[in-house]
């Protein structure tokens, strides 16, 4: 179908499903429409935002015929902000629609279903955020400088003075911030904020693409002094963060363990969820005394140090040397001896081949979107029994969830959502595998 059919941008339509990101779905005059803010079963009137040769992109302008799961956003601009995109629908309702893509994705990229579904695992739904990239415009049309999530569909930077889902420091002092950010001489230089927080201490990054003057620094260090947040600086050049009074420590605890990051570190975004996913993995491993682990993409060794609790030597690799020191001065902080952390680049021949000829009974992952196929299918796994995969793309983990069953030798023991960023379709997930 050409996308220059003579179509209408407004129109009514009936949304028939769900897709994986949370859009509605319906057809019009035989075109697929994604439609976003609505939902299965419902009549919407929308108007379509963008147009390609099979399908058109639209939001709903208005809910005709409402589906029950349909509530009222908590946050003034759900609509228009891409930082959220199902605050209307019913929290519940949230975490079924995940695992059903889960399930679904499992079934159709892997040909397998898991034994035993998990229950979900569900924690806070607001202010869970504590790590988030904040884009910075100056926008004179629409009063100066905003600071917020991109807006959906766009890139354009949404008009908001709160959020509901950001750690309570930041997203209930947006005008603050913005007020001090319009005062700066460079403000038409700052790109972005970035947001770190443990829950007793919160970072803001300002990232500036031009030098502060002495004036931009008595502004910044006023707000520290008025707001109680502390400000980092991270020049266009820099990779290093510069603190902009003094540094401000972060830690977080876990496993009755204490792990201490810096703030452009990656740690997991919502702290509550993080704790039952790391009591999740270790109960699914059956760790014992005597076993050898390794640990993929180990990071600050948020899984490693609390498998070291339990088994005779685990292995944590991780490709950011920055995050292997902070993992090693973590495990010395809380005296575990057993934790080897080796650096290594999971993507490539050379970073798997420092892995050669070393045998491991129980296997954790933790990789980023783009999954694990490549490690997966070098390891030597010959005497791994199991393997606990921990997921934020339920697309790249079905893939590997078929190299692990029709390659590996394993089958599909378990596998659950964890709603570790509720009010977005983000699926966070986690699967077991056993001989």
């Amino acid at each position: 179908m050409s996308a220059k059919r003579d179509l209408p941008r407004n129109y009514e339509l009936t949304i028939d499903r769900l897709s994986h990101e949370g859009r509605g779905v319906g057809r019009y005059e035989g075109k697929t429409v994604f439609v976003a803010d609505a939902l299965p079963g419902e009549r919407v009137a929308v108007k379509v935002t963008r147009r390609h040769r099979r399908f058109d992109e639209a939001v709903a302008t208005a809910v005709l015929k409402p589906d029950p799961t349909r509530v009222t956003p908590r946050c003034a601009h759900a609509a228009q902000c891409g930082g959220c995109s199902l605050q209307h629908l019913d929290s519940a309702a949230q975490i079924a629609h995940k695992q059903a893509v889960l399930l679904e994705l499992l079934r159709h990229q892997a040909g397998v279903t898991p034994d035993v579904v998990l229950a979900p695992v569900v924690g806070p739904q607001w202010g869970y955020r504590r790590r988030a990239r904040l884009s910075v415009r100056v926008v004179p049309k629409k009063g100066g400088v905003l600071i917020g999530f991109r807006e959906k569909a766009t890139h354009y930077v949404t008009d908001i003075d709160t959020c509901a889902v950001l750690v309570p420091s930041v997203g209930e002092i947006l005008p603050v911030l913005r007020t001090v950010i319009s005062g700066l001489s460079v403000v038409a230089h700052i790109p972005q904020i970035e947001v770190a927080s443990d829950g007793t201490t919160t970072i803001l990054i300002i990232r500036h693409l031009a030098p502060l003057n002495d004036s931009d620094r008595q502004r910044l260090t006023a707000f520290e002094s008025a707001t109680g947040l502390a400000v980092y600086l991270q020049a266009s050049s820099a990779v290093m963060l510069e603190p902009l009074t003094g540094v401000a420590p972060l830690g977080y605890r876990v496993d009755d363990l204490a792990f201490a990051f810096e703030p452009g570190d990656f740690i997991q975004v919502n702290a509550e969820i993080n704790v039952a996913l790391v009591a999740l993995a270790l109960d699914a491993l059956r760790l014992d005394a005597g076993d050898s682990v390794l640990d993929l993409f180990c990071g600050l060794g948020n899984f490693t140090l609390p498998i070291a609790k339990r088994a005779r030597h685990v292995v944590g690799v991780e490709s950011d040397s920055g995050l292997l020191v902070r993992a090693q001065a973590n495990a010395e902080r809380n005296a575990l001896r057993n934790a080897e952390f080796v650096a290594a680049d999971l993507f490539a021949d050379a970073g798997i081949a420092k892995l050669a000829a070393r045998s491991f009974q129980k296997v954790l992952l933790d990789p980023p979107r783009t999954g694990a196929d490549r490690v997966l299918r070098t390891l030597d796994l010959n005497a791994t029994s199991r393997v606990v995969y921990v997921s934020c793309n339920p697309v790249t983990l079905a893939r590997d969830t078929a190299i692990l069953v029709r390659e590996r030798g394993f089958y599909l023991r378990t596998a659950g959502v964890i709603d570790m960023f509720p009010h977005t379709a983000h699926v966070e997930s986690i699967a077991v595998f056993e001989r």
